[in-house]
């Protein structure tokens, strides 16, 4: 057998198939895979997340009042970055822009489309507001919340494959992904069954890798005042520079670079300058999770028996027990 029809064959074997279909029905409702994938990684982050907050010793949960605001608004931040960098798909003679029950609004964000560094923006706008209705420091929570963060990252990825979608330059590796012909996306003079790089991979793997290393970090160099996150943004930032720079789905071009491109090198730059500025201004590490004055109070016993009671109340002042104990005496009398 030749080498070329060995490596034909290796590579038929070995590619990877988009999945058949993109959602499933359930009565008269449509499952969006891509949901379900962001979903997923939210549930990990924010396990994760209060796991590790509660380490540190914050109250079990707190992180649930914190995602009630910065979710939402992480959410609705990715859309809008996305629709901003990508005008032409919803903008323009023919484009169905406002229409939220016709494809291709901009309201349509089921069919994909969300801009991670959107969600950095819009998240981090509603996650400060969670840590000031909480007490939480800001810094304390996007620690613990950087590994969990790009975990999320990672399983949102698996949505861009089911919607067979931001897959990356022809390859004829016997990893590269299958791509339909009639795909909108699939370029135009290529024969059909051409392979692509599966960037949604790459990014897969780079990024559990990257929660892996944020944790052992986290652990063994106990990076406070947000200089975990600084790293994440760092890593994060790096990879998604060389990912990007492969993608062949069409996207807003300055200065020779795509737009993602530009925001993952601003990201790794405010990651250097948030590690640089940090360590400077704290060297040693965070007193607390809780912003100074916001600590909750805690009972100094802990049981499981219903009779037991503790009095967290404040001590009485001087005057208070001098009055008291001079009614007592003239009542005894």
């Amino acid at each position: 057998m030749s080498l070329a029809l060995l490596n034909a064959g290796l590579g038929v074997h070995a590619s990877i198939p988009s999945p058949p279909s993109s959602s499933f029905q359930i009565g008269p409702l449509t499952i969006h895979y891509y949901a379900l994938c962001i979903i997923a990684g939210i549930i990990v982050a924010t396990l994760l997340t209060n796991h590790r907050l509660t380490q540190r010793g914050a109250e079990r949960w707190v992180v649930v009042d914190i995602c009630i605001i910065a979710v939402p608004l992480a959410i609705i931040g990715a859309r809008i970055f996305h629709v901003l960098t990508h005008p032409g798909f919803y903008f323009g003679p023919g484009k169905n822009t406002w229409n939220p029950f016709e494809p291709g609004s901009v309201w349509a964000i089921w069919e994909g489309g969300i801009a991670i560094f959107g969600a950095l923006l819009g998240g981090a706008i509603g996650a400060w507001l969670g840590c000031k209705w909480t007490g939480i420091r800001f810094s304390a929570f996007a620690d613990a919340l950087a590994p969990g963060l790009i975990l999320a990252q990672a399983f949102g990825r698996f949505g861009n494959w089911f919607n067979h979608e931001l897959f990356g330059l022809p390859t004829d590796l016997p990893w590269g992904l299958e791509i339909e012909s009639t795909n909108s996306a699939f370029p135009p003079g290529l024969a059909p069954g051409t392979l692509f790089h599966p960037t949604f991979l790459y990014e897969v793997i780079w990024n559990t890798l990257g929660a892996v290393v944020l944790l052992w970090l986290g652990r063994k160099l106990r990076l406070q005042w947000g200089k975990l996150f600084a790293v994440y943004l760092i890593w994060y930032g790096a990879g998604r520079m060389v990912w990007e720079s492969i993608r062949i789905d069409p996207s807003e071009i300055y200065f020779g670079l795509r737009t993602n491109v530009w925001a993952a090198l601003f990201g790794v730059v405010l990651g250097i300058v948030i590690l640089i500025v940090q360590t400077r201004r704290h060297p040693g590490y965070e007193p607390s999770p809780y912003q100074r004055g916001r600590e909750p109070k805690r009972a100094e016993v802990e049981s499981n028996n219903p009779d037991d009671f503790v009095d967290l109340s404040a001590p009485e002042s001087a005057e208070l027990v001098a009055e008291t104990t001079a009614t007592s005496a003239a009542s005894r009398d």
